[in-house]
């Protein structure tokens, strides 16, 4: 298990943040999600396998930025 803390932009309420953990969420190997608009973050549990580009690609079709 490893935790990743990302920066995403374009999240502007608690609507937003269930949109980008939603994606997240769909993943195989993702455990836990946490998304806060006002720090622009989100936090990820996810197994060792589980690719950056693929949390990536989700975040961006929910209509989000990743700061990388």
């Amino acid at each position: 298990m490893k935790r990743e803390i990302l920066s995403v932009t374009g999240m502007s309420c608690n609507g937003c943040e269930q949109n980008v953990e939603n994606a997240l969420q769909h993943i195989d190997g993702v455990t836990r999600v946490d998304a806060d608009h006002e720090g622009d973050t989100v936090e990820i549990i996810v197994e060792d396998d589980v690719a950056d580009d693929d949390l990536h690609t989700a975040i961006e079709r929910a209509g989000y930025d990743v700061a990388v």
